[in-house]
C-alpha cells in the first residue's frame, strides 16, 4: 500500500466543514460525490480533476458567496491557486437554535 504525502479528502471535508454556513458535506442522491479510502468514504467531497464539492448550507448567506469561499478554502487546502473547484448546493437547511 503506497503512504499519501500531502493533504487528502479528509483535510479537504475538514477545512469545509470549517464555514459556518456549511451544515454538512453531501454525496448527493446516489453518493458518488465521495473519496474512497481504505475501509471508509468521505462523502461531499471528490479529489480529481475538477474537485467536486457537495454541500449542504443554511440559509441567509446568498449560495455563491458561500461557494466562492468553500472553493477557496479547498484551494487553500490542496496549494493550488488555479485547481478548478466545483462546489454544488446539494440543499438548503436551517441552523438548529
Amino acid at each position: 500500500m503506497t503512504e499519501r504525502t500531502g493533504p487528502g479528502p479528509e483535510d479537504v471535508a475538514a477545512a469545509v466543514l470549517e464555514h459556518p454556513a456549511v451544515l454538512r458535506l453531501d454525496g448527493g442522491p446516489f453518493g458518488t460525490i465521495a473519496s474512497y479510502l481504505p475501509g471508509s468514504r468521505v462523502y461531499g467531497v471528490r479529489l480529481g480533476d475538477p474537485v467536486e464539492i457537495a454541500v449542504v448550507v443554511a440559509l441567509g448567506r446568498p449560495f455563491g458567496e458561500i461557494a466562492d469561499v468553500v472553493a477557496a478554502r479547498v484551494r487553500a487546502v490542496l496549494g493550488g491557486d488555479t485547481l478548478e473547484v466545483e462546489v454544488t448546493v446539494a440543499d438548503v437547511g436551517a441552523v438548529a437554535t
